[in-house]
Order: C-alpha cells, then structure tokens, then sequence
C-alpha cells in the first residue's frame, strides 16, 4: 500500500511539474516576442501599464494632463479572451492592466512612465497593496526599442534611488483585451464603495501629493 501511495504521490507531482512547465512557456514565449506596434489615430498615442488593480490605476491615468481616456482590460498573457474571473484565478497570465489614450504634444511616454512609478509602490512583488497574486502584478509595456530604452532607464535609476530592487517586469506589448463594461470608469461611477474609499482615492491622493505639476486643473481629488 506505502509503495501504491508513493507512486501516486511521485505521478502527482510529475504531472503539476510538467503543468508549471508549460505555463511558463507560454509566458515565456509572450516575453520573448516581438512588439505590436499600435499607431497614432487623430493624433493620440496609446501606452500600457499594469500595476495592480485597474480601478485604481484608471484614475490616476484620467487625472494628468495629456490624457483622454484610461481604460481598464486585460494584458501580458497568453489565453484569448480573458474574464475577470478567469484572470483573477491566476488561469490566464494576464495582470489587470490600463489602455492610456494620450496626446504626445501634451504628455509624453517618459512622463507616463514618471506617473506609473510615483503611483505605486515600486517594490512591491505581485501586487499593490492588498491585492496580490500574478494578475495584479507590474507590467510595463513597450511598443519599440526608444520605449524600451526609456523603461530600463528610469527603472534603473529608481532602483539605484531607493536601494532596492524593482518589481514591475517589461513586457512587448501584445494586445490589450478591454474589461467589462462594469469595470470602466468604476471609482467615478463607485465615489462610496468601501474598497474605492479605502484604497482606491488614499493611492490617487499619494500620486497625486507626489506629482501635482502633470496634473488636469480639475483633477484633484
């Protein structure tokens, strides 16, 4: 009987090993590809950021200035079609992430990287805040090599700055899957609901103590 249980145990394992396996793959094989290119329609740039939960990042990203729309989906894995569930069980590789629709003559990419890094806690592994787990992990997403560039960079200097190793991971940008419709625009439509006022606007107040010049002048909170 030990000897039955012990082989059961051994294929068990085998079985969870080979499964990790192939989901790193998959991740892996999203690292390793080459960037999609999303061009400039009516003059607005798109960038892509993720940073734990996207109600709270869609608002930081809506109060600078230069910034038309922040939208909340999905980004950084490898399954078609994401769910809030299913991403949120960790099955997807996706982290929750924005969609920034911007105007380069009025904000730049570098600032948006400036805003995403004074808007979180930059060493903070899988998550932000409370909310952990691989789908709330930082991602920046780059477009091209001058993109990437900027990223390394500023992460490089922040990390010589604080002395302490970066969390948020670099990624080429892939496709972004939009959230639903419930999830847009949430912590203006949800000013009340406890998670918005206990974790959503203290983080927008931080940024936004942290960086008042990008501002909109009606964006403070």
């Amino acid at each position: 009987m030990k000897k039955y249980l012990s082989l059961i145990v051994i294929a068990v394992l085998f079985s969870c090993n080979n499964s990790a396996q192939n989901i790193n793959k998959k991740q892996q094989a999203v690292i390793d590809a080459d960037p999609v290119v999303v061009p400039i329609k009516n003059g607005k740039a798109r960038a892509y950021f993720a940073s734990g939960c996207f109600w709270c990042v869609e608002a930081v990203y809506e109060s600078v200035e230069g910034v038309e729309e922040s939208i909340s989906g999905y980004s950084g894995g490898y399954t078609k079609n994401p769910t809030y569930e299913a991403s949120n069980r960790g099955n997807t590789g996706h982290a929750e992430a924005v969609e920034i629709i911007y105007d380069p003559n009025v904000v730049s990419f570098a600032t948006l990287v400036d805003v995403y890094f004074a808007s979180q806690n930059p060493t903070q592994v899988n998550g932000q805040g409370p909310d952990r787990g691989s789908q709330y992990r930082s991602i920046i997403f780059y477009q091209n090599d001058e993109q990437k560039k900027i990223i390394e960079e500023k992460k490089t200097a922040l990390a010589k700055k604080l002395d302490a190793k970066i969390a948020a991971e670099v990624y080429p940008f892939q496709k972004f899957w939009v959230a639903e419709d419930y999830h847009q625009d949430y912590e203006k439509l949800h000013p009340n609901q406890r998670y918005i006022q206990g974790v959503s606007v203290p983080r927008l107040r931080r940024f936004q103590a942290k960086m008042p010049e990008v501002l909109k002048k009606n964006a403070k909170h």
